[in-house]
């Protein structure tokens, strides 16, 4: 009995090596992306967009985004198009006064932001029609533009590109280790993903907002993303229509990042259950497109967005507690004794230090390389973000389990952060304190 466990073991430990090996080109993005990222060539033409904004009770930070997308330097006119939904404030009037054009929606029974947005391009083609726009950028109302943002974005579009994301910074880097986490979480998907992915000309995913899609990748869907995570699964559906979604490093964005624990623990769950849903349901095409004929890159980019909803943590907690358990059924079959016991335990204390240092070093290696997009800080406010950082990521994996149990529905994320683009681009953002520290502020669609 014990042999057959130790051989169960051994398998497990080679299946876990088999998906650690089928990650490995993961590994040359980061390389790549160390060294440089895609530029590209001022537009020759101006392409035609609107901007589409889904907003819940935002009233208290959507008026500083449209004040940024007023001041973008691009020649043609961008009409900011507004979903207020299911709002209790005034958010549709400000919209309005800020001179976008809001259509209010109340379904309390579909509250995700896929359907907001739903609801607003099916407005937008009966009252624009369907070929009224090129593409479309999709933003949260607390974020802000740089004001370069549509034309560094029109350079990529007018180079061919038809899905495009761009650079995620931070209004609140240092309001408290949690807004920095999620600042450093996105910062190193630039690093390690977006940059290297741009030059190689493969795809990336997108990540909720700061993006811009061509009319054409829903032409055949429609906008059909109501889940928990419709980037995901918006991502995983143009890559199997052979759309490639790419990354333009010169356009810049801000948004805020949640400072409660409790908001982190909501919003996390509700990521990983649309991560699991968003497996079930474009995993078995990417899977049968990794193998289609003739073979080019749009398998492998099929094959790299497969390992991207993967749900590879949910994966690598149940095998380590598989193991574990059946490490303690092999001692206690063998005759109990703690010396072997206190062996295994050390062993899951080695693997956690171990884990806890390399999101240390992950956090230092993003910190210092984007140091020109974080806040000047002293060096022990450096440090203690830097620290604290793993335990975000052990949140993350955690969620998964949470989220695999429970039933997840949609609920607000709390934010008020209300500056405008210049003092958010010249960094006076951070620590200038705010509300949201007790869970005041207005309602996120993240």
């Amino acid at each position: 009995m014990s042999q057959t466990l130790s051989v169960i073991i051994k398998v497990l430990s080679v299946i876990s090596t088999v998906v650690t090996v089928l990650y490995l080109p993961k590994a040359l993005y980061m390389i790549v992306g160390f060294f440089k990222t895609r530029k590209f060539p001022p537009a020759k033409n101006l392409h035609k967009y609107a901007i589409l904004i889904a907003a819940r009770n935002e009233s208290a930070v959507i008026g500083s985004l449209l004040d940024s997308i007023r001041k973008q330097d691009y020649p043609e006119k961008v009409p900011v198009f507004v979903v207020a939904d299911n709002c209790t404030d005034d958010t549709a009037r400000i919209a309005r006064e800020s001179g976008a054009i809001c259509y209010e929606r109340t379904d309390p029974d579909h509250r995700t932001k896929g359907y907001a947005l739903q609801f607003l391009l099916e407005n937008i083609y009966r009252d624009y029609g369907r070929d009224a726009f090129e593409g479309y950028f999709l933003f949260d109302a607390d974020n802000l533009l740089r004001s370069d943002y549509i034309s560094r974005m029109n350079d990529a579009f007018d180079a061919g590109e038809k899905i495009i994301t761009s650079y995620r910074n931070t209004k609140n880097y240092d309001d408290n280790c949690i807004s920095s986490s999620y600042a450093i979480h996105w910062m190193r998907t630039i690093r390690n993903t977006n940059r290297g992915i741009s030059v190689l000309k493969l795809t990336t995913r997108l990540q909720g907002t700061g993006f811009l899609f061509a009319a054409e990748a829903i032409e055949k869907r429609g906008w059909t993303y109501t889940s928990l995570t419709e980037d995901r699964a918006f991502s995983a559906d143009a890559v199997s229509d052979g759309f490639r979604i790419t990354y333009q490093n010169d356009a810049e964005f801000y948004d805020e990042q949640p400072t409660v624990l409790r908001q982190v623990l909501r919003q996390r769950i509700r990521w990983a259950k649309g991560h699991i849903q968003a497996f079930f349901e474009t995993g078995g095409k990417l899977f049968l497109n990794v193998f289609r004929r003739p073979f080019s890159v749009k398998n492998y980019c099929n094959y790299d967005m497969l390992l991207t909803v993967f749900p590879r943590e949910l994966f690598s907690i149940f095998r380590k507690l598989l193991v574990f358990i059946l490490r303690i059924v092999i001692i206690v079959l063998a005759g109990f004794a703690w010396g072997p016991v206190w062996g295994v335990l050390g062993g899951i204390g080695i693997n956690f230090l171990t884990s806890w240092g390399t999101g240390m070093a992950m956090a230092a290696y993003v910190v210092i390389i984007e140091h020109k997009h974080i806040p000047k800080l002293p060096w022990y406010r450096h440090l203690w973000h830097i620290f604290m950082f793993p335990l975000f990521e052990v949140i993350g994996k955690w969620s998964m389990i949470i989220a695999l149990f429970m039933k997840v529905e949609w609920k607000p994320i709390y934010h008020n952060r209300n500056i405008s683009i210049e003092e958010a681009a010249g960094g006076n953002a951070a620590g200038s304190g705010t509300g949201a520290d007790k869970g005041e502020g207005k309602e996120d669609h993240r």
